[in-house]
């Protein structure tokens, strides 16, 4: 399937496709301070701002 998208991506539009590659999905896990157990925290953001969402609490 990510082929799929991936070349629907390319097809289409040229300069979207240049755009996209900018953005990635940020996962974080983040502990409960109640039970302890760990939960993940999932973005979507821009490439320069991935530092300041991995430092923020």
């Amino acid at each position: 399937m990510a082929k799929a998208a991936k070349t629907a991506i390319k097809t289409k539009d040229q300069k979207a496709a240049a755009e996209a590659k900018n953005w990635t999905k940020v996962i974080k896990a983040v502990r409960s301070p109640k039970t302890g157990a760990y939960t993940f925290k999932e973005a979507i953001i821009h490439k320069d701002k991935i530092k300041d969402f991995l430092d923020e609490k």
